[in-house]
């Protein structure tokens, strides 16, 4: 009686340590290669890159990178509940990079929840350039109509604390702005 006990509690013990390891063994670090450093006023945003699902938009974020592009853009849309946008030099919304328009990536699979890092663009499907939105709470009716080229995986309780804009557009003045944006091979 005493061995069966003791075999069902090893047999117990056998199967619940992988349960135990899963809880105790640390998640396994970003791709540095596709993770960028977003640093903002209030810390670092750690956002993973979706090459998967946009490898165009996700190359042309990472040139911009370490163009260091990003550097100093502010985030002049942002609206409450819905999202941040930045990457436009000029602050106007209508600027971008020196290199030509992102064709567009829509993803069936992949959805525009909190956290997820999208390409702005204007009413032509092709029209992203640099300038990218960041999600505050999920958005269905943008799927499958922006490219998704990230998904926030740490600091996203600073893009909570990205100053909100005024208004039904969103415009912030004297918005808060990107101190430094890279990729997180880039020595830079």
């Amino acid at each position: 009686m005493q061995r069966r006990m003791l075999f069902a509690a090893a047999a117990a013990l056998c199967l619940a340590l992988p349960a135990l390891a899963d809880e105790t063994m640390p998640a396994p670090k970003p791709d540095p290669d596709n993770t960028v450093y977003l640093d903002i006023t209030g810390g670092r945003v750690v956002i993973k890159l979706r090459p998967d699902l946009a490898p165009l938009q996700v190359a042309r974020v990472k040139q911009l990178c370490h163009d260091h592009f990003y550097d100093g853009t502010p985030f002049h849309r942002v609206i409450e509940g819905f999202m941040a946008q930045g990457g436009d030099p000029t602050g106007t919304g209508e600027g971008g990079s020196k290199y030509p328009n992102v064709k567009a990536e829509f993803s069936s699979t992949a959805h525009f929840v909190r956290g997820t890092v999208g390409a702005a663009r204007s009413s032509d499907p092709d029209s992203a350039n640099s300038q990218f939105f960041i999600m505050f709470a999920p958005n269905p009716s943008l799927d499958g109509q922006y490219t998704i080229w990230g998904n926030v995986i740490s600091g996203m309780e600073f893009v909570d604390k990205i100053k909100r804009g005024e208004g039904e557009g969103g415009v912030v003045q004297n918005p808060d702005k990107v101190i430094k944006m890279r990729v997180a091979n880039d020595p830079s």
